[in-house]
């Protein structure tokens, strides 16, 4: 897919001539009208301006193979603009003519917000703002994973807060979530949304994306870790020679070692806690044990009360059991934003800190999820015709929910945070920067600034 005129949805190949004779603007937004959670963190846009529209990127050759694969969709080349096309190549160089403006990104802000316009800034390229729109679309995503992501932070630093120590929580969500998402895109987008509020990741391709989309060198960190192929290849009755070898290969540092391959219970109290219990307690360092089956909340506790009896426990200054600190756990089966809510408050009932565990999350994290969680919109609210603007909008009288917003938008900041208003009669300084102008991207945030942004 890399002939960005055809990143498109099929129906929008003929829009433009649909619109109003006439037509010289339009102008649209795209928000979050609510969903699972009340405020919305905005991320990603800035990875699809500079990875499909920056540039001059409509090309002869595009344009006829566009045309091409349209004709036989569609059932015959006249569905398909190639004048426009060629007024853009011939009056741009190629460059799409529109100008995006956007908040920051990393910005919180509460649903029911505009956080995106485009309009066009030639009036023979009307129909192009809506055209982008399939693509423009898809930064629900990284925006829904991210925000999803600070949720989980928020409930992990409230219980660090009531039963340990909140400064390790950048690390206390680790993203296992590559194998899991539908494309290596998916992950790289969802990878590097994880990573705004988190430091811990096994996703590379959210890592590399931080890097060359949003200047960071290194966005997140691993550890050296099992898997089940590394433990059961040595056969059941070799787990513990397997187990010793993980110490052996890794004398210091975190080391992280699957544990349920064959009896979880019996791992922890006779291998962990038994015959390597000194080899453990001797090392500089830290033997993270992996819990990968049954419930989690009954497991982790079981897992939790064996540890603590093999390698002893401290209370903290909040008065919560603390493992010694050569032995903590990883719960990286079963784990969503509900899921760690449940875990941590059982760990607490039971009088365990949250300092004694880590999360690994999958599918949870990055793929289930869809549009809807946030249910973002993306609609036209403006529009020019023969000199004339005028206001458009949506009203079912179906779904008062999928009412639009009308006119030209602003965000500002109210005196009970953001709020979206007419442009027109602004009551207060623009949210919304220029961030692309003419096949230019004209502003960018750095990784660390998307950080700060977000920070709780």
């Amino acid at each position: 897919m890399d002939n960005p005129l055809l990143l498109t949805d099929s129906y929008k190949l003929s829009h433009f001539r649909q619109y109003p004779p006439g037509t010289e603007v339009v102008y649209s937004y795209f928000e979050s009208r609510g969903g699972k959670f009340s405020d919305v963190v905005f991320f990603g846009l800035q990875y699809l301006l500079k990875r499909y529209l920056e540039g001059a990127i409509v090309t002869a050759e595009r344009i006829d193979a566009a045309e091409s694969l349209v004709a036989a969709h569609m059932g015959g080349a006249h569905h398909f603009n190639r004048a426009g096309w060629e007024h853009i190549l011939r009056v741009h160089g190629g460059r799409l003519p529109v100008v995006v403006k956007a908040v920051p990104e990393g910005t919180v802000v509460p649903t029911s917000n505009v956080l995106v316009t485009i309009e066009n800034t030639d009036p023979a390229c009307y129909w192009l703002p809506n055209y982008l729109e399939t693509l423009l679309v898809q930064v629900w995503y990284p925006c829904t994973v991210v925000t999803q992501s600070r949720e989980m932070k928020k409930v992990i630093v409230r219980f660090l807060h009531e039963t340990g120590d909140p400064s390790g929580a950048d690390f206390k969500l680790h993203d296992f979530g590559f194998r899991g998402v539908s494309s290596v895109q998916t992950a790289g987008l969802g990878g590097a949304a994880h990573l705004v509020n988190f430091r811990g990741t096994d996703t590379l391709a959210g890592i590399v994306l931080a890097r060359d989309f949003y200047a960071c060198p290194m966005a997140g960190f691993s550890i050296p870790a099992s898997e089940h192929s590394t433990i059961t290849s040595w056969g059941k009755e070799h787990e513990l020679d397997a187990m010793k070898n993980m110490l052996d290969q890794y004398p210091t540092g975190l080391v992280a070692c699957v544990s349920d391959s064959f009896d979880v219970f019996r791992a922890c109290r006779e291998f962990w806690g038994g015959e390597l219990r000194d080899k453990i307690l001797h090392r500089d360092g830290t033997l993270v044990v992996r819990p990968d089956s049954g419930d989690p909340v009954t497991i982790l506790l079981q897992v939790l009360d064996i540890l603590g009896e093999r390698f002893g426990t401290t209370k903290n200054s909040k008065g919560y059991r603390v493992l010694d600190p050569h032995v903590r756990i990883i719960q990286g089966d079963g784990v969503d934003y509900e899921m760690i809510g449940t875990i941590l408050g059982r760990m607490k009932d039971a009088g365990w800190s949250a300092d004694n565990l880590a999360f690994g999350s999958g599918g949870g994290l990055l793929q289930k999820l869809n549009r809807d969680t946030l249910k973002f919109a993306f609609k036209c609210s403006r529009a020019t015709v023969n000199g004339e603007e005028r206001d458009v909008f949506k009203q079912p009288v179906t779904d008062a929910g999928k009412r639009s917003k009308s006119g030209r938008l602003a965000l500002i900041r109210g005196v009970n945070g953001f709020e979206t208003v007419r442009a027109d009669s602004p009551r207060g300084d623009d949210v919304l920067r220029e961030v692309f102008r003419d096949g230019r991207v004209t502003q960018a945030w750095t990784f660390e600034e998307v950080r700060a942004n977000a920070a709780l």
